[in-house]
């Protein structure tokens, strides 16, 4: 499945929103696809599948840390390691790129994204409470520390 992700971009904002809208009660809006992509805030990647976006991930780099803003997968696509995928694409970007840790934080209640991030090495690092805004649930905090390659 890691050979059908891509690096998207403006043309593909429309796909973008209508994938959030799905997955996420609260969610981007166009012109916060657009500032981000335009500006190079952050990389956005997908899986495409039967010309549908099945899959995205949105991340920023800065210095040496990654920060992953958001994972979605179509409810149609769910279970066939489409998250697997964007994950396992953009820690290989990042760690291409020199980066040596990366951070994220995810709904207390979201079992599959913290089985996903787990199996990847991501260790839970904090709480911060009542962080999101459509749930007002707890977030937390995870950190994976890049492999150290010896120069």
């Amino acid at each position: 499945m890691r050979d059908h992700v891509v690096e998207l971009g403006e043309s593909d904002v429309r796909d973008l929103i209508e994938l959030e809208a799905l997955c996420f009660d609260y969610h981007w809006t166009r012109e916060q696809f657009l500032l981000g992509l335009e500006g190079g805030a952050f990389k956005v990647i997908g899986i495409r599948l039967n010309g549908v976006l099945a899959g995205y991930m949105a991340f920023s780099l800065i210095a040496d840390e990654m920060e992953i803003l958001n994972l979605a997968v179509h409810p149609e696509y769910r279970r066939q390691g489409l998250g697997e995928a964007l994950l396992s694409r953009s820690l290989e970007m990042c760690e291409a790129n020199g980066t040596t840790k990366s951070f994220l934080d995810v709904k207390v209640s979201n079992d599959p994204a913290l089985a996903l991030y787990q199996k990847f090495g991501y260790k839970k690092i904090g709480v911060r409470k009542k962080y999101y805004p459509d749930t007002k649930e707890d977030a937390l905090l995870f950190r994976y520390d890049f492999p150290q390659h010896e120069a």
